[in-house]
């Protein structure tokens, strides 16, 4: 049997999540990890631990005597645990900070929120030095000293140490400009026979799942003799009247409202983006981006 210190935290938190999920399937979802993962981290707390929590059929899967107990535990000591840490995340707030913060953002991100941000936070912290870098690319953190990057999207690489911030919306979106030229698409698939601005920084550039309103999806693949790596040169194209693309609804606000872009198929949704802080790797998180974090959060109201 394992000692305490040798127990991973984290997977006293997905055995707790587990149990009230109802299911491995259920506390993937609810902690939006993949499936696998959750099942790892149980056989390896269950190996460390030296037996059985569940007991799995194909049809349902309950506590073994061990598990009960160990739940019984996790509702008294993980709540006491979160309060504390909360406590402490509170005072860091309060805490004076020192030494350098270097973060990382796309240049759409950087501009809308994260250098507010950073602006107010300076602030509440006159002794920090903050270093923002911006680059539409994945920068490589460890190689250029990034202490935290934000990024939007999805994340291609799984392994990453990623935390999962908040959601946006995607828009399509085209110029009036375009629309007079060539047409007002009707449906997702009419979107086949349209100028399309594809984003390489995403996985799919090129296919898009559309929902509507009843939950019926459309699969559609696009053609695109455009392509940019950059949101901000896409939307300098959009507003040209070169084609039509996605855009996230942070960046769509500003230039629907001006009336230089127009939304295109309200009544359908597609898949929402997540904001990601992701971090170094390693296990240790520098009381600097710890702090930020918290505050960031709370600045963007999730």
């Amino acid at each position: 049997m394992a000692s305490l210190d040798q127990i991973d935290m984290n997977a006293l938190r997905i055995f707790d999540t587990v149990v009230a999920a109802g299911s491995f399937t259920a506390a993937a979802n609810r902690l939006d990890v993949a499936k696998a993962k959750i099942s790892v981290q149980i056989a390896r707390l269950e190996q460390q631990l030296g037996t059985a929590l569940f007991v799995r059929t194909t049809r349902r899967m309950n506590l073994t005597e061990s598990g009960k107990a160990l739940y019984a535990h996790c509702q008294i000591y993980l709540p006491a645990l979160d309060e504390t840490l909360s406590q402490l995340a509170n005072r860091t707030q309060h805490e004076t900070l020192q030494g350098v913060l270097r973060v990382s953002a796309s240049v759409n991100h950087a501009s809308q929120s994260v250098a507010p941000a950073l602006a107010k936070f300076s602030i509440q912290h006159p002794q920090l030095k903050i270093d923002l870098r911006t680059n539409d690319r994945i920068s490589d953190l460890v190689a250029d000293g990034i202490d935290i990057a934000f990024r939007m999207g999805w994340l291609r690489d799984s392994s990453q140490r990623a935390m999962k911030l908040g959601e946006f919306q995607q828009w399509l979106m085209a110029a009036p400009s375009y629309l007079e030229r060539c047409g007002t698409p009707k449906s997702p698939q009419e979107l086949r026979e349209h100028e399309w601005i594809a984003l390489s920084l995403l996985p799919s550039a090129l296919t898009w799942k559309f929902i509507d309103q009843q939950g019926q999806s459309q699969l559609v693949h696009m053609k695109s003799r455009l392509q940019v790596d950059a949101p901000s040169t896409l939307l300098a194209l959009l507003v040209q009247g070169a084609g039509v693309s996605v855009m996230d609804e942070m960046s769509a606000q500003a230039v629907i409202t001006s009336g230089k872009l127009q939304r295109l198929l309200p009544e359908w949704r597609l898949n929402p983006g997540g904001i990601y802080a992701v971090l170094p790797p390693g296990r240790h998180v520098p009381t600097n981006v710890r702090a930020f974090i918290d505050f960031y959060r709370q600045f963007l109201g999730i």
